[in-house]
């Protein structure tokens, strides 16, 4: 009877140890996926703020140039804002297909990437079997 339950404690002590260790797995790998899913996201926030501050320069030297044109800075300023203002309509009109939608995609695949290969190693060895 002793060795029944002994042996029961043990199978009880491996399914605990087993299970403790599938939940620190699954922390590890949310925080790994969490990590590249925002290293991804900072990168892209770091080039667009590059990015914005070379098309200010340049939408202020454009400015110029059309102010000059036509005799008066402020209509160049004015032509260029009006033209930006048409932009920001568009993405505003189009923000789901043109951001929403392609923002979500680069998520669900950063998250889905690890388990996409996971499942093709798995068949993989499956095959070879």
């Amino acid at each position: 009877m002793e060795s029944t339950t002994s042996h029961i404690e043990s199978i009880y002590q491996k399914a605990k140890a087993y299970t403790e260790t599938s939940i620190e797995l699954y922390k590890l790998n949310a925080i790994d996926k969490t990590a590249d899913v925002i290293s991804s996201l900072v990168l892209w926030i770091a080039l667009g703020t590059i990015f914005v501050v070379f098309l200010l320069f340049v939408n202020i030297g454009i400015s110029l140039y059309v102010g000059g044109l036509l005799g008066a800075s402020y209509i160049g300023f004015l032509i260029v804002s009006s033209f930006y203002l048409l932009i920001g309509l568009f993405l505003y009109i189009f923000n789901k297909k043109l951001i929403t939608k392609p923002v979500t995609d680069l998520v669900i695949y950063k998250l889905m990437r690890e388990k996409k290969e996971d499942i093709l190693i798995s068949k993989m060895q499956e095959d070879n079997e």
